[in-house]
């Protein structure tokens, strides 16, 4: 697309424009920030072309990154044209979801110009006519009045065929409300998606206390929970440190009492990380109900990760009551919840809380 930018897309429109259908929306998605230097120090190591062609065969075809997980995008982006993924699965088969207006660490630019520039940038990395959706990228750091107005750019690039879906994404739950109450108010239409991060986890329930309700009553019907290990603080080991050093939000109190609990439960035979999964996933599905979606972006940054993922998932999730054999052979059909499964994992899901402390439900700064 080079400097041509929107304009020489002109005539080009995203297939299929209509309200998101959260019954048709994946219930797990990949992260791409495990493609960036915040949580790997060298990314452009990874085979990412490997992981991607091995989670669409798998059934895993919905990927969220964003222009500020460098880079991630430009990977992303050369892996879908290559032969390996190209031949095999059209643009239509995958959902792609990035985010505009946050550039850096402290520096953001919600203005039209430069989210038309973000987005056009987006098209051309990944060769695309249409990103399936774009999020404004962590609001709770701009005015709401500029968080609305860029709500209401992305809601003209929409007409314009160049997305199918518009979202806004962050930490703060208040400060997401209040966008969408203020889009919805300002605009008539709601924002068709929210994404938050790291807080339906086994540490923080807050998006589910608090959070669905008020994206409901603004309208929004299908909700995005990242991060369900809580940025990597819910695993053995610690948080990830990549080649930008250690970002992480999270105290050290916080931190050494998860390195407790990691211990603990390892000591029953389970790994924290793959308890929080079959957690984040199990509470996405309850709260799945009435017009609301709940996805779960799970963030993979090696092949270990995908298969660990998705074997997870397998556990706590189900296809349809007497499907046949071959549902059982993708992720995509797993869209129910396993009851039995997460009736054994619920004495442990109230240990961990219970050595949480204070901890449980502390909400670390936004990052």
């Amino acid at each position: 697309m080079g400097d041509a930018g929107l304009n020489s897309l002109a005539g080009d429109k995203s297939p299929g424009l209509q309200s998101l259908a959260g019954d048709k929306f994946p219930v797990l998605i990949m992260g791409g920030s495990g493609f960036s230097y915040q949580v790997n120090k060298d990314p452009e190591s990874l085979d990412v072309v490997g992981i991607l062609r091995k989670a669409f065969d798998l059934g895993l075809r919905a990927i969220d990154t964003s222009p500020y997980y460098e880079p991630s995008e430009q990977l992303m982006g050369h892996a879908l044209t290559r032969p390996e993924i190209a031949s095999k699965y059209k643009r239509s088969d995958y959902i792609l979801m990035t985010k505009v207006g946050r550039i850096s660490v402290d520096k953001f630019d919600y203005s039209p110009e430069w989210i038309e520039k973000s987005v056009a940038r987006s098209l051309a990395r990944f060769q695309t006519t249409y990103i399936d959706v774009v999020f404004c990228h962590d609001v709770e750091f701009v005015t709401p009045e500029e968080a609305i107005s860029a709500v209401g750019t992305l809601f003209k690039l929409r007409d314009a065929g160049h997305l199918k879906y518009v979202g806004i994404s962050g930490y703060d739950i208040p400060a997401l409300a209040q966008v969408a109450q203020g889009a919805l108010k300002r605009y008539g239409r709601p924002v068709d998606i929210v994404q938050n991060w790291a807080q339906l986890t086994l540490q923080n329930t807050k998006l589910e206390q608090e959070g669905l309700q008020l994206f409901k009553d603004a309208g929004v019907s299908c909700i995005c929970n990242s991060s369900p290990l809580g940025s990597g603080l819910l695993r053995n080991g610690g948080v990830p440190l990549g080649a930008l050093g250690d970002w992480h939000p999270a105290p050290p109190e916080l931190r050494a009492v998860s390195q407790d609990v990691a211990t603990w439960v390892e000591s029953r035979g389970e790994s924290l990380s793959a308890l929080a999964v079959r957690f984040a996933l199990s509470r996405a599905r309850r709260a799945s109900h009435d017009g609301l979606h709940v996805s779960t972006i799970l963030g993979v940054g090696a092949m270990s990760d995908l298969e660990e993922n998705i074997s997870t998932a397998k556990t706590i999730l189900r296809p349809e009551t007497g499907s046949a054999v071959e549902d059982f052979e993708t992720l995509d059909n797993f869209r129910y919840l396993n009851e039995a499964r997460e009736a054994q994992d619920l004495p442990l899901y109230a240990q961990v809380q219970k050595m949480m402390g204070s901890w449980l439900d502390f909400a670390f700064s936004s990052a």
